[in-house]
């Protein structure tokens, strides 16, 4: 590997789906402002709206997750008068 081009905050990080609370870690260099603690180890904590998890195309299921009213907002903004 090539000297000094390389990320160095390069370390583990936990994603975790708040539609239905799946975490996975896995290696990331992404600024994070809060940790959470698995199995005795504290991780960077990253809260993802959706995942693969959650996401129709990977789960086959048509669900609609609506975070803080968004779709009614929309609705509500662009609904024929």
């Amino acid at each position: 590997m090539k000297k000094g081009i390389h990320p160095e905050n390069y370390r583990l990080v936990v994603f975790k789906d708040m539609s239905n609370d799946y975490t996975f870690i896995t290696r990331s260099c992404v600024n994070t402002r809060e940790n959470i603690e698995i199995d005795g180890v504290t991780y960077p904590l990253v809260k993802l709206e959706i995942s693969n998890t959650s996401h129709p195309f990977y789960t086959g299921k048509m669900k609609l997750v609506d975070t803080a009213g968004r779709v009614d907002k929309f609705y509500s903004r662009y609904k024929k008068k």
